[in-house]
């Protein structure tokens, strides 16, 4: 087993900036990371640092995800060189069949793949529509997909509201569901809306055993729930905008 000492060094670190913020870890299901082979993990998007809490999820397994991240970190006089350290793999919005290869040529090595299968991060803190693509690339891996979710991340940098990096003890839990399997012949529309089912499923359970959130908190809290966070659809109208006014930029 490959020592990964630049991962190890960053895993350090992440969990040295946790504990002095006291956040306290719940981590759920995770037995069902596979000790060896490939995987698709499929995690929600609440939050900018939801996949740091995501990766330790898989650390009791002994397994490192290479995360699928935007292409543009790689441009970055420090985040570059720790994303090529770490295996992590570019994705360009605009033409992502590249990142696809490369996601099916590492799952087909035998490593976890992490990825946001909801492609952007949710204001409404509720499992948006997914894309096929976490499907499709465990299809012609022949993997499993492993849905997680990371919930309370949020509470520390999400869109929108200011980053809290105080010593605040703020929980966060982990869950990591039984893996999905994809056959060869399976629908993939059929199997990305189950997919979708299963981190409702999950999103819901970890909420219930998260404690209550009160007061100002409930901006955290999906306004289905009884949360002051956007609704669905206002959420949905926000994210529209945001693309309409990077399109203009690109095109302006």
């Amino acid at each position: 087993m490959s020592l990964e000492l630049p991962y190890r060094g960053v895993e350090l670190a992440a969990r040295g900036a946790f504990a002095l913020a006291g956040y306290r870890f719940t981590f759920t299901g995770r037995e069902n990371v596979p000790r060896t082979g490939g995987a698709v993990m499929a995690i929600n998007h609440t939050a900018y640092p939801d996949f740091l809490m995501a990766g330790l999820g898989a650390r009791k397994q002994h397994r490192w995800v290479r995360f699928m991240a935007k292409k543009s970190i790689w441009s970055h006089k420090y985040a570059g060189p720790v994303m090529r350290a770490l295996k992590h793999i570019p994705v360009d919005r605009r033409s992502g069949g590249e990142a696809y290869r490369l996601a099916v040529a590492a799952l087909k090595d035998g490593e976890i793949v992490g990825v946001y299968p909801e492609a952007t991060m949710s204001r409404s803190f509720e499992i948006k529509e997914l894309k096929p693509g976490a499907v499709r690339m465990a299809q012609e891996a022949g993997v499993p997909i492993l849905p997680t979710i990371v919930w309370g991340a949020h509470r520390i940098w999400t869109k929108d509201i200011p980053k809290n990096f105080s010593r605040s003890h703020i929980p966060i839990h982990v869950a990591i569901g039984a893996p999905i399997e994809v056959g060869p012949d399976d629908d993939v529309t059929a199997v990305t809306q189950h997919l979708r089912e299963t981190m409702q499923r999950m999103l819901d359970e970890v909420i219930a055993a998260y404690p209550p959130l009160t007061g100002e908190d409930l901006r955290y809290l999906p306004a289905r729930l009884g949360g002051t966070a956007p609704t669905y659809d206002d959420a949905y109208h926000q994210d529209l905008s945001d693309m309409q006014r990077t399109r203009d930029e690109f095109t302006g």
